[in-house]
């Protein structure tokens, strides 16, 4: 996160990439095209397995999620981070989570209007983030963002893995959908806030 001259934490920045052509698919950026590649082979597994739990889909979705990391890690550390990775990798994780939700819908594992809410979320995100970075803005996610992934990663995963059980008690959800509730929340107020922070600083005439 850039710091203004003030020395505080400063959530907007205008996009700059000082890189080189041949930086565009450095490592970090080529561990994105991976969890893009993989998509489809969690939609497979997963539809088309018929063992709950489906340890298949559930190890290639955390292999996934590992990738994500490994790439912000690796570019931080490295100092690769460039224009491209920064929209791109949002975008990939979007794709992994708003599949892998819906799939999980198609098998009965995830409620239908719970999931619209979390994927409209992330497609009205996803087109504000094009209108920011039409003007050279890139806005950073918030702690809540982070928060929403994590619980994201945590349902999806319990839920492929149909981990825990629901104990026959019809009034008691299991573990997957509880982390599914806190990602909804989550979702909304992160994407207020996002939202907010967009108002401030698009201008919407250009």
């Amino acid at each position: 996160m850039q710091r203004d001259g003030r020395g505080q934490d400063n959530p907007v920045q205008v996009a700059q990439d000082s890189s080189s052509p041949g930086a565009f698919l450095n490592l970090p950026n080529k561990l994105t095209l991976v969890r893009i590649f993989l998509v489809p082979f969690i939609i497979v597994f997963l539809i088309a397995g018929e063992k709950v739990p489906n340890y298949t889909a559930g190890a290639i979705f955390l292999a996934a999620v590992l990738t994500d990391w490994l790439d912000g890690r690796i570019a931080r550390s490295t100092r690769q981070v460039t224009t491209l990775g920064k929209l791109l990798d949002p975008i990939a994780d979007k794709l992994l989570i708003s599949t892998a939700l819906i799939a999980l819908v198609q098998v009965g594992r995830a409620p239908a209007w719970m999931v619209v809410l979390i994927v409209g979320r992330e497609l009205a995100i996803t087109g504000l983030r094009t209108i920011a970075a039409s003007q050279s803005v890139i806005i950073h996610a918030s702690e809540f963002g982070k928060y929403k992934m994590l619980a994201e990663v945590a349902a999806v995963t319990l839920l492929i893995l149909d981990w825990s059980p629901r104990l026959g008690v019809a009034f008691i959800p299991s573990l997957g959908l509880l982390c599914l509730w806190a990602a909804m929340v989550l979702s909304i107020i992160s994407g207020i806030d996002y939202f907010l922070k967009f108002w401030k600083v698009i201008d919407l005439n250009r």
